[in-house]
């Protein structure tokens, strides 16, 4: 399918102290783009006025936030209007430059096709493709990456904070807005979000560009935010599917397998404790006592986890949302 054939996507650009960058990234929007939501998150540098004043691409809309809300209260804002446009993709392009505005066919052909609800950019498929990354980011979105695996249960994809992203439209509306983070963990929590309802998330392979664009999110330093972000997001996420919505084979290992490995650690750590006291070292049946269940509770969540892995969604949820229903 030849997605540049009409106007089917639309882009929402969230726009935070990215006046000297924003225009050079509208004017490399292709035709395949039939409209333009560019969100002024309260910006210090005004960039709405600059849109407005400089700008002459007629697709182009101008939104306002009188308090910044933060990049996901940003492109939120953009997806509620969007939702009432007759576009098929909505992309979430930053304004600073760092994401190439000619990738946005791509990104968005997997959608068009049907295949996928909801496609991302990742920076690290391509080895190559890291060139130039500073290793601060190399490794902190390494880190980021393994604990949005586990909240998120899309345990394929990496790169959770980056930001150019499109979302079949028909999936907007099946989001509870209000819930969604608002700042930097915005990407990740939408990941979780899109796991609840079932939806399929790909992933595009892009190059990092890191040349003069500002950039306000340190990896290593949101570490502690995203870990507890992600860790209540993986207890919710493990709840609602295991406990709440179906109980099957794997719930009975997890509840196992968490049970025998909690009682092995303690009761070892006791043991040893007070032979470390008393000086007087544990019997052998005392550490075969601690050490089974660990061996046991250890195997019952890998078997767990192979389950989890293996149950990624698989079946687009956009096409059976976008279906009439009978009358």
């Amino acid at each position: 399918m030849n997605v540049s054939s009409g106007p089917r996507v639309a882009v929402v650009i969230p726009c935070f102290r990215v006046a000297s960058q924003v225009l050079g990234v509208i004017g490399r929007i292709g035709p395949e783009v039939g409209w333009i939501i560019a969100v002024d998150d309260a910006c210090p540098e005004n960039t709405g006025d600059v849109i407005e004043r400089e700008c002459r691409d007629p697709r182009v809309r101008v939104l306002r936030h009188a308090q910044n809300q933060g990049v996901g209260g940003a492109v939120m804002t953009g997806y509620a209007v969007a939702i009432e446009l007759p576009a098929d993709a909505i992309v979430k392009l930053d304004g600073d430059g760092q994401m190439d505005p000619a990738l946005i066919p791509v990104l968005c052909a997997p959608l068009l096709n049907g295949r996928t609800d909801y496609v991302k950019g990742n920076r690290f498929h391509h080895v190559s493709h890291t060139t130039g990354m500073p290793a601060t980011r190399l490794f902190g979105n390494a880190a980021l990456s393994f604990l949005t695996k586990f909240s998120s249960g899309y345990w394929q994809l990496f790169d959770p904070t980056n930001g150019f992203t499109a979302i079949h439209r028909a999936v907007l509306p099946e989001l509870d807005f209000a819930k969604i983070a608002k700042r930097y963990f915005f990407e990740s929590d939408m990941l979780f979000r899109l796991n609840q309802l079932r939806a399929v998330v790909m992933e595009m392979p892009m190059a990092s560009s890191y040349a003069d664009e500002p950039s306000s999110l340190r990896p290593l330093r949101m570490i502690g935010p995203f870990l507890r972000g992600n860790l209540r997001n993986g207890v919710k996420r493990i709840f609602y599917s295991y406990f709440l919505r179906a109980f099957s084979v794997a719930s009975l290992e997890l509840l196992l397998g968490f049970g025998l490995w909690l009682f092995g650690i303690v009761f070892g750590a006791w043991h040893w404790w007070r032979s470390v006291v008393e000086g007087v070292p544990a019997s052998a049946g005392t550490v075969m006592l601690a050490a089974l269940p660990l061996i046991l509770g250890t195997q019952f969540l890998l078997s767990w986890l192979g389950f989890d892995v293996a149950s990624e969604p698989s079946q687009p949820v956009h096409t059976f949302l976008e279906r009439e229903p009978p009358g």
